[in-house]
């Protein structure tokens, strides 16, 4: 959801007094007075969630991203169909392929399984792709490092891979990956803010190979991370098993939103709302979709299903969160931090694969 200008303007103005001017290198003590900003004390909200930096929209705003040059890709690599073939031999081409990204938005959001053996093999080696990609983003992640060379980086890859990277001008978003940190729920559009020790960062890597679709991401640690960090990021990994666990041919849908919170259930943390798993092949997103709070949601798994699972844990009780100008990157409301990991999740005849999980 993205909310109105109105509505953002005011909302920046309560956040600033979350940021501090540095954070401590310490993973288990409170910061010292030197590692806090002039006349500022630890907040109630430093105390609860622990201390980071907090992400917000640089100022003066910039509204959407169209000030934001994607990235080239070379005519021989594959497209998508919502992206249209900007080295088609003339207009006409370019129409054509607008034409098949409106098709897939009205018609791709149906339920498919995918069950033809070389069908299934291509989005299985899509799935392996983007789990290697993904491997190799995290060997990126350090202090000192900006999100956007991290992109540069993935961009490169998935190209000499042969394959697309998927959010890539899907709808509008500009960038090669989402990476997000610290109090971004998801979305994030990397750029120069290099990275900073302490940090947490969710990279999400979706590739488009050979006609279809491999999605996974996980929250990495930057450097030296406070006790509280670390212990989001497991959280969050452990309820993305919770709900890997709840799969298999006749189980519900609802069973995944159900085991992560039981899993949740009497502690400071909550699962975003927002933000669903779906089902992926052919298209980037369609049905099945995965909810990963309690819910009521109706329908079994059946054999040729593929979803992915991506919980967004989120310090404390307020599972809120809103947009920033570039309509894409979503902080939680009160600056506290989140934290994401996802897999893609095949159902067979007898239990259920992770396509994206590594040996």
């Amino acid at each position: 959801m993205r909310p109105l200008a109105s509505c953002t303007r005011p909302l920046l103005s309560t956040l600033k007094p979350y940021r501090l001017a540095r954070r401590p290198n310490s993973t288990s003590s409170p910061p010292s007075p030197e590692d806090i900003a002039p006349d500022t004390e630890p907040s109630e909200h430093d105390l609860r969630f622990g201390y980071y930096d907090v992400l917000l929209p640089s100022e003066p705003f910039i509204w959407g991203t169209a000030h934001i040059l994607p990235r080239p890709v070379p005519p021989h690599i594959r497209r998508p169909p919502y992206v249209p073939d900007l080295f088609g031999p003339d207009a006409e081409g370019e129409v054509e392929a607008e034409g098949r990204g409106a098709k897939e938005d009205v018609m791709g959001t149906q339920r498919k399984l995918i069950r033809d053996p070389e069908d299934v093999e291509k989005l299985k080696r899509a799935a392996r792709l983007a789990s290697d990609v993904l491997e190799f983003a995290g060997s990126l992640v350090q202090v000192g490092r900006t999100t956007d060379a991290i992109d540069a980086a993935v961009h490169e890859l998935i190209l000499a891979c042969g394959a697309y990277p998927s959010p890539l001008l899907y709808k509008g978003f500009p960038k090669s990956c989402c990476t997000s940190v610290n109090n971004v729920i998801t979305h994030g559009i990397p750029d120069d803010r290099p990275l900073q020790d302490g940090d947490i960062v969710n990279i999400d890597i979706t590739v488009y190979l050979d006609g279809f679709h491999g999605d996974t991401s996980r929250t990495f640690l930057v450097g030296d991370v406070d006790d509280k960090g670390r212990e989001l990021v497991q959280l969050t990994d452990a309820a993305l098993e919770a709900g890997i666990a709840a799969c298999g041919p006749g189980r519900p849908f609802k069973g995944i939103g159900g085991a992560i919170h039981d899993l949740l259930r009497g502690k400071d943390y909550c699962v975003s709302p927002q933000f669903s798993g779906h089902g992926i092949g052919r298209e980037f997103h369609r049905q099945p979709w995965i909810y990963h709070n309690l819910n009521d949601e109706p329908g079994e798994m059946q054999p040729g299903d593929c979803f992915t699972i991506e919980p967004a844990i989120i310090q404390g009780t307020d599972p809120h969160g809103w947009t920033f100008p570039d309509g894409w990157t979503v902080s939680t409301e009160n600056c506290a931090r989140a934290a994401q990991a996802e897999h893609m999740v095949y159902i067979t005849e007898d239990g259920a694969e992770v396509l994206t999980r590594r040996p």
